[in-house]
């Protein structure tokens, strides 16, 4: 049977989006274990790799009160092992590793104190905390995990927890995919949060220079704190630090239970695997994960805004103005409108943006307009970076910001601009399917988000539908001063930002 390239059947995707999902659905196998995994497998023989993706519908937006950082920890434990990967003698560093939890839990028990407690004692239990903590360390085999992926072919091998999500991903040879099912299944059927405190300590770190050695990661993180009152976009995917400095791994090893609920993960798979065989080692391996419930919704919502808000961060550094508007979540109606306006606005040297502040008015160097921030799954923002140029300030930027809004606002698009953007957006989609990795990230992604993978062609179906009218309606709901927040960089010595 001849194969075609699924790159050739994806671009058909412009112009016939539902006639290729007819075709692309062949390419698609999907099964459910009995504990509610999902997989998607698919084939792609033009060689002889397999790109894997594991999409855990849980991020730090999930994180308890208290307790933020935690999602972000635990993608670190993944990376540990297990108890027959990444140890020396597992029995005996279980046994230090319970011991590390009982010394803490005294000495936390001594803090919890307060006022009362014992100085002295602290400090006794903190010493015998370092010395447990260095005597389980001797038990570890460092990086063994990743260590037998690459002795084996694998690549491109990374995690990453966002607000919404947490995924983790790599790719092997094919005749190592059996290899993936192994470690994969063992770091969820029995993680072991080995190394637990030297990673609380690198996600500090990690923390420290998102916002320390980064003026617009400060800035970032004060507009985000501010923009949300009360729903948890507000704290930061590494968490705060004076959190994560006490995570215990009882809570984590809670959050575990709680969120990676078999039902709450998504896996896909595509290169050069038979889904037949795909089907009898996920029933092998991962069958006998336990099937629990899936974790509550989260049901804090921001209160409507009462009015325009405005963050102020010193910085020595070049200024930076951010501001954003209230939006609603990607299971809006609106949402391909959302996506059509950023690119109207910033779409490269052809959005009004860039055109205007960068190359006509020379008062910025950068220009950009982002549909979703700082995630999509909940109410979100619509977001607008720039930097001044040399001798011109935020407030310049942002009277011309809002003087194009203005106009934007006041003129409907024309036909040729609105069929350019759709015609970029739909190519970026293209584009994010070309590859193996790519592809196997955007169907877990889709099927974890809306249910179906299947999302992936209808968006492009949404896109086509929106209209002139439409671009307009929403942006008249979207830029209004009422739901605003403005961040901004000044020179800590008073000078003109």
């Amino acid at each position: 049977m001849k194969r075609f390239g699924l790159g050739a059947i994806l671009v058909a995707a412009i112009s016939l989006p539902a006639q290729d999902l007819k075709e692309f659905e062949k390419r698609v196998t999907e099964f459910t274990l009995a504990n509610g995994l999902h997989f998607i497998v698919v084939e792609r023989h033009d060689a002889p790799v397999v790109s894997f993706h594991t999409y855990v519908n849980a991020g730090s937006v999930d994180d308890p009160t208290g307790q933020t950082g935690l999602a972000h920890m635990f993608e670190h434990m993944a990376f540990k092992g297990s108890e027959t990967i990444g140890t020396r003698d597992w029995a005996a560093e279980k046994k230090a590793l319970d011991e590390i939890e009982e010394i803490y839990g005294r000495l936390d028990a001594e803090r919890d104190k307060g006022p009362k407690a014992d100085a002295s004692r602290i400090s006794l239990l903190e010493a015998q905390l370092k010395i447990a903590i260095d005597h389980a360390q001797a038990y570890v085999e460092p990086n063994e995990f990743s260590r037998i992926i690459e002795e084996n072919g694998g690549v491109d091998m990374n995690a990453d927890t966002s607000l919404d999500h947490t995924e983790y991903f790599y790719s092997l040879p094919s005749n190592r995919a059996e290899l993936w099912f192994l470690l994969e299944s063992q770091r969820f059927l029995h993680p072991v949060f080995r190394e637990f405190y030297k990673e609380r300590d690198v996600v500090m770190e990690e923390n420290r220079m998102r916002v320390e050695s980064s003026p617009q990661g400060r800035l970032l993180e004060d507009f985000t704190a501010t923009a949300f009152e009360a729903f948890p976009y507000r704290n930061p995917p590494g968490g705060w630090n004076s959190d994560t400095q006490n995570l215990r791994v009882a809570e984590a090893r809670a959050f575990f239970e709680k969120y990676y609920a078999p039902a709450n993960i998504v896996i896909a798979m595509v290169g050069d695997i038979e889904p037949a065989e795909a089907r009898r080692l996920a029933e092998r391996y991962f069958g006998s994960m336990a099937a629990r419930p899936l974790p509550p919704a989260i049901v804090t919502r921001d209160p409507e805004p009462s009015g325009p808000r405005t963050v102020v961060v010193e910085s020595r550094n070049q200024p930076l103005l951010v501001i954003g508007y209230h939006r609603p979540d990607q299971y809006d109606p609106d949402d391909p409108v959302f996506d059509v306006i950023s690119m109207i606005l910033s779409s490269g040297r052809t959005g009004m943006m860039y055109k205007e502040l960068v190359e006509q008015k020379h008062i910025a160097l950068e220009a950009e307009a982002i549909a979703t921030y700082p995630d999509g799954r909940y109410p979100n923002l619509f977001l607008f970076f720039l930097v001044p140029g040399r001798g011109h300030t935020v407030e310049e930027n942002q009277k011309a910001l809002d003087d194009l809004l203005g106009r934007f606002l006041a003129t409907p698009v024309d036909s040729e601009t609105l069929n350019r953007v759709k015609t970029k957006v739909r190519a970026s989609v293209i584009r994010r399917l070309d590859s193996n990795a790519g592809l196997a990230s955007s169907l877990a992604s889709a099927h974890a988000g809306y249910g179906d993978w299947r999302k992936l062609f209808t968006e492009i179906d949404d896109l086509n539908k929106v209209t002139a009218a439409d671009v307009a309606r929403v942006a008249r709901q979207c830029f209004v001063t009422k739901s605003r927040t403005v961040a901004y960089t000044v020179n800590p010595g008073g000078g003109a930002r």
